[in-house]
């Protein structure tokens, strides 16, 4: 696809369909962008739909198919919308640190790509509100997902979830217990966890 020049590009972009369930008008919505009249558009199209759509059809399309519907609270960013809220204290981190992250279409400084949403699942409110955790869901994915990096936030039960070309495979969370839940080298990284989410469904997919 060519770079975004007109609305019938932006249209058209919207309109790619990156699995079954999603499509790329789905990432676009930026608030950011929205109350400061920025233009949350990608630099290079073709890159942020090829790994849109590795993020959709690997993480995204599994969920949704096991727990029900998931809100996209916040995906793609075009690095002037990121550096914009990054400057203004908006929840953003660095363009740098956000490349192969929610800035899906620029590499990492070691030249591989992602792609990051941040995501609710409703039925993971629902079983926090239950007695749940948060933990339960992180543990899940790691198990079943091909997952690079989880960070949990407090409000709704958020979380980002990353795919990558090389993932890392570990869990964040601003919520208590605070800090890294695992990461490579840690003694509960490897195994399987199923007593941490004894009555969740099993991994269902389209």
């Amino acid at each position: 696809m060519k770079t975004i020049t007109s609305y019938e590009l932006l249209e058209s972009l919207g309109r790619e369909r990156l699995s079954p369930s999603f499509f790329m008008r789905d990432f676009l919505f930026s608030e950011i962008a929205a109350w400061h009249g920025l233009q949350n558009i990608p630099d290079h199209p073709e890159q942020a739909l090829a790994v849109g759509r590795q993020l959709c059809q690997e993480l995204l399309e599994p969920l949704q198919t096991t727990f029900g519907r998931i809100h996209i609270r916040s995906a793609y960013r075009a690095p002037e919308v990121n550096r914009f809220g990054n400057e203004n204290k908006l929840g953003c981190a660095s363009n740098e640190a956000n490349f192969a992250n929610h800035i899906w279409d620029y590499p990492d400084a070691h030249g591989k790509y992602g792609a990051t949403a941040c995501i609710v699942v409703p039925w993971l409110m629902d079983h926090i509100t239950k007695g749940g955790r948060w933990t339960d869901m992180a543990w899940w994915i790691h198990d079943h997902l091909p997952y690079s990096t989880l960070c949990f936030f407090p409000k709704l039960a958020a979380f980002n979830i990353n795919w990558h070309e090389a993932p890392i495979r570990r869990i964040d969370s601003y919520t208590d217990p605070r800090g890294c839940l695992t990461k490579p080298g840690m003694a509960n990284h490897a195994g399987l966890h199923a007593d941490q989410y004894s009555s969740f469904p099993d991994l269902s997919r389209p």
